[in-house]
Formats: C-alpha cells, structure tokens, sequence
C-alpha cells in the first residue's frame, strides 16, 4: 500500500513538498521528517527487533528494513522516508568487523588506533542488501513522499574505527589526525571513496536525496574542523553533484554552533541540519535567506510534550517562517518518547493544512 502524507496547500501543487524546499522553494506548512522516525519507539519495530534477534539481521534483511522504513509513515503523514540502516555499514564494506553489544552499542575490530587500514580487506558486498532495500522502499512510496538515503561524513565514520567504538570526546581520533596526519588523511580518503560509491548505489536504486550525517562534528577545533568536516565534505557533495546534479544534499554537522556558517558556505550542501542547541533565531539571521535549513527540535522537548511541545515547536516555526524549512528534530527521537507526543507534534507542524 502506497504511503502519502497530507497534501500541501502552498502554490505549486502537491509534488514532493521536501524536495521542493531543498531546491529553495518555501513550503507552508514546511516538510516533515524526524531523524530515527523509524525505531524503538514504535512497537511495531520492537517487535520486529525481536523477531530478527539482532540489529544486524534486521538491516541485512531487505523486507525487514524496508519494513521498518515505512512503518512510521503507516502511522503519521511524514514528507519522507529515510532508509533505515547504520552509518557503520561503511566500515564494516572496508573491512573492519561490526557488532552491536547490547545495551553498549557497535564495536568495530580491529580498531585502527592499534591498526593499519591497509590490513583491511574490503567487503564491497556488504553494500548491496542496502540497496535492495531501496528498491523495495521506492516501490512502495506514494508520489509526494521522499526517499532519503544516508550515510555518515568522513569524520564521525572515522572516529568509530579508529577507536572500535563511540566515545564522548572521541580523543583516540583526535590526538591521531594531529599526531600522524597523513595516516589520518589516508583514513579520511579510504571513507570517502566508499561512502561516494554507497551514496551513488542508493541513488541508482532509487533514493531521492541524501543527508551526510556528521554526528561528531562539534568535537573539533576550528582548524581540525575545516580539515577534517568542511573539506571532505566539500569534496563529497563536488563528486555527487557532478555526477547527480538533480539529487540535493542534506549536511548535519552537529554540535557546529557558530562554524555551521563556514559549513554552509564552503561545503555546497543544499541544506543544512542544525541541532538543538543552535538559536533558530540566529541561525535565521546568520545563514543565507537561500539556504534551507532542517531542523531543530530538542528530542526531550518531544518526548515531554503537552506545552513544552507547543511552545518549542511555535518558536522554530516563527523562527524560520521566512525562508525554505524542514521540519526536524535536532538529533534523533529518543526510544521512550510517547507515539501520541508525535501525534501532537504532526498536528502542530501540519494541523493548518
């Protein structure tokens, strides 16, 4: 059963309201999608969670993924839909071994802190099942839905195989790239060139727009951040325009603050993502009237609800009633927010349509 959320009222026709405000067009009510809308608050996906008996298993299972992806648009009239997959199955095509420990997260060996990415053997195969899996999502999307594929930036990818995990201050990849930054580049490099050949893979099989998620970006020094956020991310989005031209890109460098302005201008991205923590007011004042921006509701504002919810979605809505907005979280919905908070937040974003 196709998928279709609400029909926008602004001119121009229904469409794909997301895609048109990526290309800069202003939408009123603005586009609607919220990072990890498929996931573990929704019982459905729970279920199938279970079923499956690893993370792994569920996004190796193209029906499985492809289910998950569109559950969340079963239950709300979302703009799009985004693949459901892991930002480390990049990694784990180089080579490094992936697995998810639970209740800790992923570990990826060997961790290249001990060493050598040259020791990897690469696994290319491991990216195909993710393209099956957007094929079978395509199939099943209404004509006004878009599909957004993804994959994490350089740096944020970089960080979990050098140090095998997630860290807070991701410090073993930090004292790398200024200790040895010409290992580090070749890192950085090795990343790039897998994750163009993955992001090309899903446009071929059916994506419609891509987000560079670059988690940890804001655990950077400004030289290290244009070094190692800005410039490969420049030469990411510069290799896909070239070769998709008509296919927008979505940066989220968070935890930038203030550098989301250097971000914007020097990377291309056609829109950029901001997080929480940014003031939608400055962000509105700093970033080009042109430039649209994703974002930024605080997960815990969503998972409260009731008039924090209200109050916090006004304010982002009147921040940026001027210019091309998506409506987002700034970061991902957390697994204990209620179904009726996204119910509320939905007929707040679109109630007016």
């Amino acid at each position: 059963m196709a998928r279709s959320p609400s029909e926008p009222t602004s001119a121009g026709g229904p469409g794909k309201p997301l895609l048109a405000v990526l290309r800069g067009e202003r939408r009123d009510p603005p586009p609607l999608w919220l990072m990890r809308q498929a996931g573990r608050y929704l019982a459905e996906y729970r279920a199938l969670r279970q079923a499956k008996g690893s993370f792994l298993n569920l996004v190796y299972d193209s029906d499985s993924a492809a289910n998950v992806t569109l559950q969340p648009l079963d239950r709300f009239p979302l703009d799009a839909a985004i693949l459901f997959s892991d930002i480390l199955i990049v990694p784990f095509a180089i080579g490094q071994n992936l697995t998810f420990v639970t209740g800790e997260g992923p570990r990826l060996t060997p961790p290249l802190i001990s060493a050598d990415i040259d020791s990897l053997k690469p696994v290319p195969g491991r990216l195909d099942p993710i393209y099956q899996t957007v094929r079978k999502v395509k199939a099943s999307l209404s004509e006004t839905v878009t599909l957004i594929g993804f994959a994490g930036a350089p740096w944020t990818v970089a960080t979990y195989m050098v140090a095998g995990q997630g860290s807070r201050d991701q410090s073993d990849p930090r004292r790398l790239a200024y200790a040895d930054r010409g290992r580090f580049g070749a890192l950085i490099e090795r990343i790039e060139e897998v994750t163009f050949d993955y992001l090309c893979g899903q446009v071929e099989a059916g994506a419609e727009a891509l987000q560079l998620f670059d988690s940890w970006a804001g655990s950077l020094a400004p030289r290290q951040f244009e070094d190692w956020v800005i410039a490969p991310t420049a030469r990411l989005v510069a290799r896909l325009k070239d070769r998709y031209p008509d296919v927008p890109v979505i940066g989220f460098p968070k935890g930038a603050g203030g550098k989301i302005r250097a971000y914007a201008a020097e990377t291309a991205v056609d829109a950029v993502g901001i997080d929480e923590t940014v003031d939608p007011q400055w962000a509105n004042a700093e970033l080009p009237d042109d430039l649209p921006v994703q974002g930024n509701l605080d997960p815990l504002a969503l998972l409260a609800g009731g008039e924090t919810l209200v109050r916090d979605v006004r304010a982002i809505l009147d921040a940026f009633a001027g210019r091309p907005h998506i409506f987002n979280l700034g970061h991902g919905i957390l697994q204990d927010t209620p179904v009726e908070h996204v119910e509320q937040l939905v007929e707040l974003v679109k109630g007016g349509e």
